[in-house]
Order: C-alpha cells, then structure tokens, then sequence
C-alpha cells in the first residue's frame, strides 16, 4: 500500500505521543519504490519487564553456549530454543547466547542474520517479544544468563535509519555504501562521526536490557566501530544499576579490554589449532598466544573466548570432527579451549559431535539431537569439572608444553591442576620438568591416585588431567 508523505506526518506525530511505548518505528519496505518512513527517536527508556537476574556469573566463571536459532530446532524459533533449555543446563554452560533475534532485510539480502532492519524488534520467523521474554525468563528460573548478539557496525539497506543518510558512509555521489573491504554487500555501513546514530544505537541496545530484560551482549565486528563509540556504549550500559551485563568484543582490539568489554574472542586461537592439526605446527604456539596476543591490555577477570568452532567457521571452514581429528581428537582441543587462561564457548550441536556442516545462511540444516551421546557426556564431564574447579577458572597459569603436547598447571590456594592434551594422532612420551615428577596426583575425573615418575606416555588424543 502506497502511503502519502500527509499521512505519513501524521503517523509520526502520533507515534511521539506515546513513544514511551514505541521505541522505533518503521514503514515494511519491498524491493518496490515505497519509501522508508524515517525513524522516531525515543527519549525514554521503556519501563523495566521483570525483575533484573541477579545471579549473573563472575566473568572468570563463565561458560558460553552459542544458539543459532534456525537450526536449533525443527521450528527453527525461540520456542524451539526454550524446550530444550534443560539439555543446555545439563550441559554444564551458564551463559546461552542467541544469534541475531532481529528482522532481517529484504534489499539485496542473502537472508543474514546480520543484516538488521529494525534493531528494536523480533524477526516473526523467531517469534515476538513475549517468545523472548518466556525464554529469557525460563532461562533465568535455571540460573542461567541470556545474551543477544549486537550488530553495531552496519544495518541493512531497508532499515528506517536509512533515511537519515548521514548516519551512513557514502560515496561521492550520496549512495550508502557496504561496509568498505569486507565483500559485505547485503549490508550498510554506519557512520561513527554521527552523534546522532551512535545515541540511537545506545538506546536500541539499552532497549532490550528494559524490554526483555536480557543480561548483555555478544558485539559483532567489535572492531569495526571505533574505540570511542564503544567507551560511550559500554559506559551507557554499565550505568544501567539494576543489571550486571556481561559483554563480547567478537574482536582482538586490545583497546576493547580498556573500554569496559568483559571478552575478546579467540580467533587466532583457532587459527593456531588449525595449523596443529593440519600442518603438524608446534603446540608451543598456544602458550606464546596466551603470554603474548590474547592477553595485552586486560586487567584481572578478563578473558579471551576461546572455541573449537563457531556459527562462521562451522559454516567456512569445516566442523571440529573435520578439522581436529574427529571425536577423539576434537576433544583434545577443547580441553585447552575450556581449561586454559580462557572462557570456552560451545556451538548448538558440537555437543554431539554434529558431523555436517551448519551452513550460511542458517536456514536449512538442522541438528540430530540423538547423535552420538558418548560426545554429550564427555563435554559435560569436562565442563563439570571446570565448574567444580577455582584453581582451572581462575588460577594462575604455568606452562609446560611441548611440540606435541599442551601442558600446563593451574593454581589458585591450595588447589593444583595438571593438564596435558596431546593434540597429535600419535602416542607422545612426555618428559615432566623437574618441578612436576615424582609428585602424587589424583585424577579429576575418576578419583584415582598416582605418582609420576620423569616420563608418562599420552595415547593418540589423550587428555590427562590430574589434580592435588
């Protein structure tokens, strides 16, 4: 329906009145020439839903379960998410963080996630708002934390805030452009000198702290927006007093630790334990990443996320089966992920050793929940113990390792851990140094006592991890 510019004024007259209720508007927009109904900022906050979870974990002490709601479930909405949040909770995770809820666009869309057109709405293919907030709220009844992935850097091209074109880069003519360099081409890139849009993409992230009372965010692309934008928005956030958030720079900037980001991610992480399996590199490597990369400018309680995969690299560069050596072999992996200097995330269906692709955009593949429950254990044995352990979520951290063998002791109090993955299809024997041989241990996860001597052999993929 073809909307004149009278009625459109309107509209928005009206929508000013009772703003409090709205927080944004926006005309649905085809790929026909109805024009975007330019946005209404909204001056007030909208009224607290619920009651702030105050149980958020401390961020040393966190676990991360990343949901990709397509493929989560048949339904593929947040339904869907919510029936199997037991499953999520048994895994032994505390935190549940959910991929892009937001509608997404229609103009030159590959049907992204990423790719938001309204940033204070629920995509109906997900649901509504009251679907987020039962999740959101039967997730906090098993004391467990929600975060929703942000996309600060770009809408997409059919978003209302499009027509306020200076809130975008643009080319010499006056087009919006895609994010620069990137191939991003579905997508629009922001304009960060622009006060005016950075104020609006603070609210619309304050929005969801009030209106679904969620517990922070996952930032994309956090390193695209500048570093000041972000001092700006975290601030803004952590002056909401009722909420403790908990924030995800999906970024390596060290600069992110020092505006007030709670994590960075672990690309180079992954990256390195592709070049171990894949081209035999030293295990060493790991070790200089966390003395070295991962760590510079954090302050204590501030952590590297660390993964075996992720909705990105799932899709581009293979499941963990594929790329680290099967179940055995994965396993090893994420063992470091999860027990060293680091906040381990896991990807919906790498609990169960999922041995397909989960493939970009999201929008077909979905999870056998019946596969392989040997794989279900294991994670939960591992992520039990990490729960169970100060000394592996929060210790201090001295490392060991070999070429072949990830190996390092975690210390906090009277609380000692040895860990050693051997992360080769080989059988390794590894020499202990001298501060660890002819010392008695336990074994964390069957109880059993034993004495090492110089020298232990580690069987293809083996973890070992002991503990006094």
């Amino acid at each position: 329906m073809k909307i004149s510019n009278k009625t459109i004024n309107k509209v928005k007259v009206l929508l000013l009145l009772v703003a409090f209720t709205f927080p944004s508007y926006g005309c649905s927009k085809s790929k026909s020439t109805t024009p975007v109904v330019p946005p209404v900022v909204v001056e007030k906050d909208p009224a607290q839903y619920g009651i702030p979870f105050n149980e958020v974990p401390d961020r040393r002490d966190v676990s991360i379960y990343q949901v990709n709601i397509r493929s989560f479930s048949a339904e593929g909405n947040l339904k869907g998410v919510q029936v199997r949040l037991d499953s999520i909770k048994a895994l032994g995770v505390n935190v549940v963080y959910l991929m892009p809820i937001y509608p997404v666009g229609v103009i030159k869309t590959v049907n992204s996630p990423y790719c938001v057109k309204d940033y204070t709405a629920v995509n109906t293919e997900f649901g509504t708002l009251s679907d987020l907030r039962n999740l959101i709220d039967a997730a906090h009844s098993r004391k467990m934390t929600v975060i929703l992935d942000w996309v600060p850097n770009h809408t997409s091209f059919d978003n209302a805030w499009t027509s306020n074109k200076s809130w975008y880069l643009q080319d010499a003519q006056g087009n919006i452009l895609s994010p620069p360099g990137t191939g991003w081409n579905d997508v629009a890139q922001l304009n960060f000198s622009n006060s005016k849009m950075r104020l609006a993409m603070i609210k619309a992230m304050k929005y969801w702290v009030y209106a679904a009372n969620v517990d922070g965010f996952r930032c994309d692309y956090a390193d695209g927006p500048p570093v000041d934008f972000w001092k700006q928005a975290i601030d803004s956030l952590r002056g909401i007093s009722t909420h403790k958030l908990l924030l995800l720079a999906e970024g390596k900037r060290s600069a992110n630790y020092s505006v007030g980001f709670d994590y960075n991610f672990g690309f180079e992480f992954f990256e390195k334990l592709k070049s171990i399996y894949g081209n035999n590199q030293s295990v060493m490597q790991l070790i200089d990443l966390q003395n070295e990369t991962d760590y510079v400018g954090a302050t204590e309680g501030q952590r590297i996320i660390r993964y075996i995969t992720n909705h990105d690299v799932n899709s581009s560069d293979g499941t963990p089966l594929a790329l680290f050596g099967g179940k055995d072999g994965s396993m090893a992996a994420f063992v470091v992920a999860a027990y060293m200097k680091s906040v381990p995330m896991i990807y919906n269906g790498q609990e169960v050793g999922t041995p397909y692709k989960l493939t970009f955009p999201f929008t077909s593949t979905k999870i056998d929940w019946t596969l392989n429950p040997e794989v279900t254990a294991e994670y939960k044995k591992v992520l039990a113990f990490r729960n169970g352990s100060e000394a592996i979520r929060r210790g201090t951290l001295a490392s060991y390792s070999t070429v072949d063998v990830c190996a390092f002791t975690k210390e906090s109090g009277n609380e000692k851990v040895l860990v050693l993955s051997n992360l080769r299809d080989k059988a390794v024997t590894y020499t202990l140094p001298a501060a660890l041989s002819k010392s008695s241990w336990m074994d964390a996860f069957t109880g059993t006592t034993t004495t090492l001597t110089d020298e232990i052999k580690v069987e293809p993929y083996q973890y070992i991890v002991l503990k006094k």
